[in-house]
């Protein structure tokens, strides 16, 4: 919030305030403002002394405002995450890895080309390997390059073959992801490349990739990685530690 905004705020607060004591109705008075000109000039002026004076005020405003929106938005998330439900959690076009039977389900959505991503690959594998009860479902979310775009394409065409989780934590370690690298990465894990190069034109998985950019965007996804256990959006590379406490918190309240 700008300062001269903030003073607006002000005098307009005690125009409300002189307009909620004026008499509501019977006199002439009613269609006058409560202040003129000149008094509202005066109450902006003593205003500004006042916050020349205890700048912290302006500090602190600024800062309950900002609290406000972030909890603002984290309840819209919540909500758009309870909507969007089925289409988090449960679209068959998505890879699932860990128990696909799981009492608590973890998505994430992710780009091949992150490098915070890559640093969460381990954090994920050692999630499902203590935890057999869990269930990720995985988004493809292409959103930096070409190449993520591609990698991805490859990645869902490798789910009709059977080797999606082999195949996504091989491209998790890959480079530049040309399309010669993706192909190379797509053999080395028993992928016939002909028929996946086929399936990548497929347009059921442009629309798939297209519907993952939609639902992020209705959730306020923004970046990558990005985890939702629950109703809880948890952005960025965290800490196992933060993970485990979400799952367990989302496992005691379904339980």
């Amino acid at each position: 919030m700008k300062k001269n905004d903030f003073l607006r705020a002000t005098v307009a607060l005690a125009l409300t305030l002189g307009l909620a004591a004026a008499p509501q109705a019977g006199s002439a008075q009613d269609a006058q403002p409560p202040f003129d000109a000149t008094q509202s000039e005066a109450i902006e002026a003593l205003v500004r002394q006042y916050l020349l004076e205890h700048p912290e005020v302006v500090v602190e405003a600024l800062q309950r405002y900002e609290q406000q929106q972030r909890a603002a938005e984290a309840e819209r998330q919540a909500a758009a995450i309870v909507a969007l439900a089925d289409q988090l959690s449960a679209d068959p076009r998505d890879p699932v890895i860990g128990n696909p039977d799981g009492d608590v389900t973890l998505v994430e959505f992710f780009d091949y080309r992150c490098g915070f991503c890559k640093r969460m690959t381990g954090v994920l594998t050692q999630l499902v390997d203590e935890d057999p009860n869990l269930r990720v479902v995985m988004k493809e979310f292409p959103i930096l390059s070409r190449e993520s775009g591609q990698a991805a394409r490859a990645a869902l065409a490798g789910l009709r073959q059977g080797k999606y989780e082999a195949f996504h934590f091989a491209l998790m370690e890959g480079g530049a992801l040309t399309d010669d690298e993706i192909l190379a990465i797509a053999a080395s894990v028993g992928l016939d490349t002909d028929e996946l190069q086929d399936a990548m034109q497929d347009p059921a998985i442009g629309a798939a990739l297209r519907d993952n950019l939609a639902l992020a965007e209705k959730i306020g996804i923004t970046g990558t990685p990005a985890f939702i256990v629950g109703n809880t959006l948890v952005p960025g590379a965290v800490s196992i530690e933060e993970l485990r406490a979400k799952i367990a918190a989302a496992r005691a309240k379904s339980g």
